[in-house]
């Protein structure tokens, strides 16, 4: 594995020394800049791993040079070190994207320590995005007949609310991508989209999360669905096969629940 690539931006020469030597010892590549201009001419200005930047320095400071990597779209993680660090000063380095604030004199296993947490966590950051992109995309609907057309239009208007939505449909119509547009049109979009298939659930699994609960708690609301079903809450999820769902095969848990299942079958039979 090649090595992480470590920036420094420090006018001390003994402090760049100092910790050139301690993170090279780690196994990392480690480059130092004394001043703001010669952080620009180092090819690695824009694709190091992480930064570790003085907050004071002879052309200018390390906030405004956080602020300037991160206009030219570099992602990786800085850690503001200085000489004369205030609470406020570890604030506005917080509020300008900084992970981290140490003092000098540098203690060698807290520059250690940050510079690992940092970079560690942005690899995590830069592998839940690959997943998302992975998992999370839903592919691109096509069409553009008036009847499609007015459906995507409804369907992005139901988006904006918290509502409940019921999509019915035959099997391959395209219910699930709808279900992912109005997930992904929705406020709910930055969070995951649960897909749950009610055909694979055992019967007794259903009993639990709609009979009546203990008091301070609120009940889980009822599954109330056709054919197929989208319902978005907290985590918003598709509930699809319903109507094949064993939970149809014997008698409900409650009212709610009865109901429920007497128009799921209903419509289950309809289409049959």
């Amino acid at each position: 594995m090649a090595s992480k690539r470590v920036l420094i931006v420090d006018d001390e020469e003994n402090i760049g020394r100092s910790l050139r030597m301690i993170l090279e010892r780690e196994g990392y590549s480690v480059n130092v800049c004394k001043s703001v201009a010669d952080f620009g001419r180092h090819p690695d200005a824009g694709r190091a791993d992480a930064y570790l930047f003085d907050m004071k320095l002879p052309d200018g400071n390390g906030i405004d040079l956080l602020k300037a990597v991160r206009q030219n779209g570099a992602a990786s993680p800085a850690i503001m070190i200085s000489g004369h660090g205030t609470i406020a000063d570890a604030v506005e380095a917080t509020r300008a994207g900084a992970f981290d604030f140490l003092e000098k004199p540098l203690s060698r296993d807290r520059v250690l320590l940050a510079v690992k947490n940092a970079i560690e966590q942005a690899n995590l950051r830069q592998e839940n995005e690959r997943l998302r992109e992975l998992v999370g995309g839903a592919p691109k609907m096509i069409g553009s007949s008036p009847a499609w057309t007015r459906a995507v239009e409804q369907a992005t208007m139901a988006a904006r609310s918290d509502a409940r939505v019921l999509l019915i449909g035959e099997s391959g119509t395209g219910k699930e991508l709808l279900a992912a547009h109005i997930h992904n049109s929705s406020p709910f979009a930055s969070g995951p989209f649960v897909k749950v298939n009610c055909a694979a659930i055992p019967r007794n699994c259903w009993k639990p999360s709609c009979s009546a609960t203990k008091k301070g708690r609120s009940p889980a609301p009822p599954p109330r669905a056709a054919a197929s079903s989208s319902w978005r809450m907290a985590a918003p999820s598709f509930w699809t096969k319903w109507a094949t769902s064993t939970a149809l095969r014997k008698p409900s848990c409650c009212a709610s629940c009865r109901k429920a299942n007497s128009t799921a079958w209903a419509a289950s039979r309809s289409s049959a």
